[in-house]
């Protein structure tokens, strides 16, 4: 195998081994600021929402993630 294909190989099974540890992104309830309203969503909903409790792992927004 010459240099160049060795090298490319290398670069592949890196980026690979990047993918093995990607987690998927947090849920999180958000709030309304009109009336109050509770969503669970994994992003923002807009200039009307805000952060209320999270982050969660579950779609649900009923198993909090414990961050240590």
């Amino acid at each position: 195998m010459n240099k160049i294909a060795s090298r490319a190989l290398i670069i592949a099974l890196l980026l690979h081994c990047g993918s093995l540890t990607a987690e998927p992104a947090p849920w999180w309830k958000w709030r309304s600021k009109i009336d109050g309203k509770l969503v669970c969503s994994q992003t923002p909903l807009g200039p009307g929402w805000d952060k209320a409790y999270g982050p969660f792992r579950d779609g649900r927004c009923e198993k909090l993630i414990v961050i240590r």
